[in-house]
């Protein structure tokens, strides 16, 4: 496998596999760290494909509501303003997740 080896480090080596690797590294690491190291997600109880999209897609959601509250705080002024916003956030969540349940069949009995 020497050969292959050698062609993967001069593919990553170049200067396209430095810029991809550093694209990579600030947008889609920092959101699987997240969710490992913060939200619980280090392993995916689950028994099939199917099941660990679904278990992946709610993290998801879940990574990006806290996300948009916290991008909600930092730009309102007053305290109504923000409580609002997070109302209409909720709101669009519950809509997402009941959309999520029933385009997926999700079941909550099944793991």
């Amino acid at each position: 496998y020497r050969a292959q080896y050698e062609r993967n480090i001069a593919r990553v080596n170049s200067p396209q596999g430095r810029y991809m690797k550093s694209k990579r590294q600030s947008t889609v690491e920092p959101v699987f760290g997240t969710l490992t190291q913060f939200m619980g997600l280090r392993k995916v109880n689950t028994i099939g494909i199917k099941q660990a999209n679904k278990c992946m897609q709610l993290s998801a959601i879940a990574y990006n509501l806290k996300k948009y509250l916290k991008f909600i705080e930092k730009h309102t002024k007053s305290g109504a303003a923000s409580l609002q916003g997070v109302c209409f956030v909720l709101k669009v969540l519950l809509r997402r997740i009941s959309l999520l349940y029933k385009l997926l069949n999700f079941s909550l009995l099944r793991n």
